[in-house]
């Protein structure tokens, strides 16, 4: 129960009253809840799409994708906006890419990421919302929080402190493996195999990307992971 309060406090804005102190196991294991996590985001959007149903398609979907957003805080987004700062910025440079994710300000490659992010998630939301696709909205958060499992089992924790650290070194790989597994599966099955092979894609791209420019992954790897998983999928669901 606190590994799963752990992921909840850790991926949404979602109040959690029990106040305790987690030990690394607790930590460890919190991952294994990031699907949940995002089947739950997922539900909440679903349900969105059912009181919004009196209204004009394009400010439900504008509505949706502020909810989608709100419900993390814009966690991944910050995720996204550092790390294409960092690409652009940080020359190939390892080091200077680092401190680069490090720093709180955005640059002008991050706004326009977000913009263009953002406003292709409403459009692919439009068009869900016009074919009447709900399980799309309930299946994608969950895959993308997947992708943070499976860039942990396939690419190094490259920051040596802090949460991120705590959690890989703890973590329950045999449980995980099955976990990604029924995932992609469980996928498959709601959105058939052509999103999922996008998913797939992308994930062995940012991990190729993160070892040539970083040597690894960071939180905001995984942060950005999320956004780029969701956008692949959609763009599997028009393919």
């Amino acid at each position: 129960m606190k590994s799963f309060l752990i992921a909840l406090q850790f991926l949404t804005v979602i109040p959690v009253t029990h106040s305790f102190i987690a030990s690394d196991k607790q930590l460890g294991y919190s991952p294994l809840f990031y699907p949940v996590i995002g089947l739950l985001i997922g539900s909440l959007l679903v349900l969105a799409t059912f009181l919004l149903a009196n209204i004009p398609i394009q400010i439900q979907a504008v509505i949706i994708l502020i909810l989608w957003v709100l419900l993390t805080g814009g966690l991944h987004l910050d995720g996204l906006a550092d790390c294409a700062d960092a690409w652009v910025g940080g020359l190939g440079n390892k080091q200077r890419s680092l401190d680069i994710m490090k720093d709180p300000a955005a640059g002008p490659v991050a706004v326009v990421a977000l913009v263009l992010l953002l406003l292709f998630k409403w459009s692919v939301i439009t068009h869900i919302l016009e074919i009447q696709a709900i399980e799309v909205l309930l299946v994608t958060p969950m895959l993308g929080r997947l992708a943070i499992l499976i860039l942990m089992l396939s690419t190094n924790y490259i920051r040596p402190a802090g949460l991120g650290a705590s959690i890989t070194a703890n973590l329950p790989k045999p449980s995980v493996n099955w976990l990604a597994l029924f995932g992609i599966v469980f996928g498959i099955y709601c959105l058939g195999l052509l999103p999922i092979i996008f998913m797939l894609v992308m994930i062995v791209c940012i991990c190729k990307q993160s070892k040539k420019r970083l040597g690894g992954v960071t939180g905001d790897v995984y942060g950005a992971a999320v956004e780029l998983v969701e956008v692949s999928v959609l763009m599997g669901i028009l393919a």
